[in-house]
């Protein structure tokens, strides 16, 4: 019983592999639950014991890649403040900084997914957001609104969440120009580029210099250099 479940285990893995390759080579609409069987050297009806559609292969990808990551765990733990805002977009820019220097597989093929789906039907990256959105949201409005309180930050705009959807924007931009073997755009050294990240993105949603001095630098070896999936993407 044991090994007729480990080896269910390890075909639904193959399964999502094959999967993210599809997606990420064609987007959600020109993938085919057919072409993502044979992708995995399985049939189409194994596929369907599985995953009964092609959104919920979307679903899966999105769970997997948030229960595979418990430094996110971490950092969700952290009382809202100043610090934690801090923190927060540090790790979302070391996140991806570390995702362009040395890209692993399968970050790599969620990045171009997440690319793809906006050129295509954009569902992937709507269900990217949600997970994100439903994640981050809350302790990024809470940590900013601790900023403010605390004369740390200004008010910027009437949508605290979309200050850190541009935060996101800004990471995943400059993460995507670096991901190709030969880089789009060179931005030089890479710690002045996470240092200027960082700067860049606090000051936008309403840091004062005091605050990013104070706390930046004190949070650089926070979670002893254990990347954080901020979206994963």
């Amino acid at each position: 019983m044991s090994t007729l479940r480990m080896t269910s285990d390890l075909r639904r893995q193959l399964i999502l592999s094959a999967a993210k390759r599809c997606f990420a080579r064609h987007g959600f609409a020109g993938t085919t639950t057919k072409s993502v069987a044979a992708a995995a050297s399985i049939s189409e009806g194994l596929l369907f014991k599985h995953f009964p559609t092609k959104s919920a292969l979307y679903a899966e990808i999105l769970a997997e890649e948030c229960a595979a990551d418990p430094a996110l765990h971490r950092l969700l733990e952290l009382e809202p403040s100043t610090k934690t805002l801090v923190v927060l977009i540090r790790e979302m820019v070391r996140h991806f900084q570390e995702v362009a220097e040395t890209p692993d597989q399968q970050e790599a093929q969620r990045l171009r997914l997440m690319l793809t789906s906006h050129l295509d039907d954009g569902e992937f990256a709507r269900l990217i957001y949600e997970k994100i959105g439903g994640l981050i949201g809350p302790v990024f409005t809470a940590s900013l609104q601790r900023a403010v309180e605390a004369g740390d930050a200004i008010p910027v705009g009437r949508e605290p969440l979309n200050l850190f959807w541009f935060a996101h924007h800004t990471v995943l931009m400059a993460t995507l120009t670096r991901l190709p073997s030969a880089p789009c755009l060179s931005y030089g050294d890479a710690a002045d580029l996470e240092r200027q990240l960082c700067e860049f993105i606090l000051r936008g949603i309403g840091l004062n210099e005091t605050a990013i001095a104070s706390d930046l630098d004190r949070d650089l070896s926070w979670g002893s250099g254990q990347p954080v999936i901020a979206e994963s993407a």
